[in-house]
């Protein structure tokens, strides 16, 4: 066995410089963040053959003092904060000292920078870290700096690139990040000589969300704007139309740096639950100014990474904003009748629409119109539980107090309707869909996502303003939990009991569940229970919320009427009344449109009565 012994500076350099350095897109949003620090107002990047060989910033920014051009590319230099105490209340994208350090260990650098206040500019070469050449030179005020072979002395590390074109499309998503981040701020990317993208800097976020995804996207955009004790967002949130198969169009931002966040993720993805389909992701950009002292943003050396004291609270504000700014908006996708190729194999004859409607159903269901005389539904009996249901006192998923009171009335405004009480059913189309026609527009209806959406908000009401039943089992259910099961089981005890469960410890290791919640009249069984215990290692309050949905979609899914289920005009006035009158009539539980819209307009094009 080799003795301990001490790292000389030049590997230990190398080293850190790998933690910061991963490729050609680090060394940007490094150049890029010092160049927003010195308060540029204008920054070009320019990049050859995926930024290997060739990258330069370019800013207008204040420069670098000519004393301090040397120690600048010592590790753990910098002019941001001087103690310890200064990280509590940084303000600046950068602060560790480490990005010139760790781009001159393993390039070739040039740089020449000049203040407002000094006669003449200052040119520094640097390779692997020792300075070659040092003169004065004429230049304008600000900062520009080539860097030339990245990870040239580490020949291992430049195995690991991806092709140019791939590291290509790495710089521009954070290039594309940080201009998101600072509408304030003129961006220009430039590859091979050719101009990707040009924003405008007129501190415009819509403007600048124009510049990097498109007319098309931006139309679909939806403003949001709130503030509370010591929080405030604003930003843009997609409708669930132009939603994605990634989260790449997430973009999150704390006091205007681009971070990453499970917490916020979480968040948003919790708002579209059941406006999008499965394995969708909405487009964001989300813009949260939190007072430092309630982040930390020193956890990660690319710093990508954020902590909050409170995720709760902060989860369940952005939560409530964002779920309320929805609920605003008119979110009906409309009819686009573009020509498309037809597939003569999938040629259909369609059934006419029906003013009169054969009575229903020949398939037990839940039923849309309430009988009056119908009796009440009983818990059905079985072998397993007892005849005996519970009721606790505690409602779920409240909103801290704190954030309640501090929330702007931005966030509280009522949902608009879809459209007005003057409406005229027209008939059912294919067994599946009810034709409506009110004002100028045509709205076709799914009956099944219709009502299944219904259903699960009125268990969604219940839950909210009902405390949560249970049913006691007859024979209790023994579960023996290791023991971090067992530590978040005591942690989450009083959330389980707000969810129906009853446990309590019966002996090392060992558990008793003695009753269920009642979902849709059937208690859940033991293995949600377990799913539960898990997801509560792992997350916050919040998804464990969210998994209990989840199964209250998947039962609503069954209860609901299907297609081909023909429904008397009774019953699809019914239907339309109580969608109209629901938080969110647009989607299914499962994300999967109820209602879409066609304007007289759009109709009348499309037999040329209009030109």
């Amino acid at each position: 066995m080799q003795s301990i012994r001490m790292l000389d500076q030049h590997t230990i350099n190398k080293i850190a410089a790998g933690e910061v350095i991963e490729r050609p897109a680090s060394v940007i949003k490094e150049l890029v963040e010092n160049s927003i620090d010195a308060k540029a107002s204008a920054i070009t990047i320019e990049i050859k053959d995926g930024g290997i060989p060739f990258i330069r910033v370019t800013d207008n920014g204040t420069g670098i003092p000519k004393k301090d051009i040397q120690i600048a590319f010592l590790r753990h230099t910098t002019s941001k904060i001087q103690k310890d105490e200064d990280l509590l209340h940084i303000s600046s994208l950068g602060f560790r000292g480490e990005a010139l350090a760790s781009i001159a260990a393993v390039s070739q650098i040039e740089m020449i920078t000049k203040t407002p206040h000094e006669i003449t500019g200052i040119r520094i070469e640097v390779e692997g870290g020792k300075i070659c050449n040092e003169e004065e030179v004429g230049c304008p005020e600000g900062t520009t700096i080539i860097m030339r072979n990245l990870f040239f002395n580490t020949p291992a590390r430049r195995k690991f690139f991806k092709k140019p074109a791939t590291e290509t499309g790495y710089i521009s998503d954070m290039i594309q990040k940080i201009a998101l981040g600072h509408p304030e701020i003129s961006f220009k990317f430039i590859n091979n000589n050719s101009i990707i993208l040009h924003t405008s800097g007129n501190n415009n976020l819509e403007n600048c969300i124009f510049h990097i995804y498109g007319k098309n996207m931006i139309k679909h955009m939806i403003p949001v704007k709130a503030e509370a004790d010591y929080m405030k967002i604003i930003g843009y949130i997609g409708k669930p139309q132009i939603h994605r198969g990634n989260r790449n169009y997430e973009s999150f931002f704390i006091n205007g740096r681009y971070i990453k966040s499970v917490i916020l993720q979480n968040c948003v993805e919790s708002a579209y639950k059941t406006l999008l389909p499965i394995n969708k992701f909405p487009i964001v950009v989300l813009h949260l100014q939190i007072n430092p002292k309630y982040v930390d943003v020193n956890v990660h050396p690319t710093k990508m990474e954020v902590r909050f004291r409170d995720e709760d609270e902060v989860y369940q504000w952005v939560l409530k904003v964002l779920t309320e700014r929805l609920k605003k908006e008119n979110l009906i996708p409309q009819v686009s009748w573009e020509s498309t190729p037809t597939n003569k194999k999938d040629k259909m004859v369609p059934e006419p629409i029906q003013e009169t409607i054969p009575e229903p159903f020949e398939i037990p269901r839940t039923p849309i119109v309430s009988s009056p005389t119908a009796p009440t539904t009983q818990v059905p009996f079985s072998p397993t539980y007892k005849d005996e249901i519970r009721i606790e006192s505690k409602p779920l998923h409240t909103l801290p107090e704190r954030i309640k009171e501090n929330t702007t009335e931005a966030v509280t405004s009522q949902p608009i309707s879809i459209f007005s009480s003057t409406y005229h059913i027209v008939g059912q189309l294919f067994k599946t869909y009810w034709i409506v026609e009110a004002e100028n527009k045509m709205y076709i209806i799914d009956q099944h996502a219709a009502h299944e959406r219904i259903l699960y908000e009125k268990l969604l009401k219940d839950y909210g303003t009902q405390a949560p039943f249970s049913q006691t089992l007859l024979e209790p259910w023994v579960l023996e939990l290791s023991l971090k099961e067992q530590q978040t089981l005591k942690d989450n005890i009083s959330l389980l009991i707000d969810f129906g469960f009853e446990v309590e410890e019966f002996g090392e290791n060992t558990y008793i569940l003695r009753a269920l919640p009642i979902i849709f009249n059937r208690p859940l069984g033991k293995d949600f229970f377990i799913e539960l215990i898990d997801l509560l290692q792992e997350t916050s309050f919040g998804n464990v919320y969210e998994t209990k949905l989840e199964k209250v979609a998947s039962l609503a899914c069954k209860a609901a009427v299907k297609a081909m289920d023909s429904l008397s005009m009774a019953e699809s006035r019914a239907l339309v009344q109580q969608l109209l009158a629901l938080e969110n009539p647009y989607t299914c539980p499962h994300g999967r449109p109820t209602i879409i819209e066609m304007t007289q307009y759009e109709l009348e094009k499309k037999f040329h009565r209009i030109q």
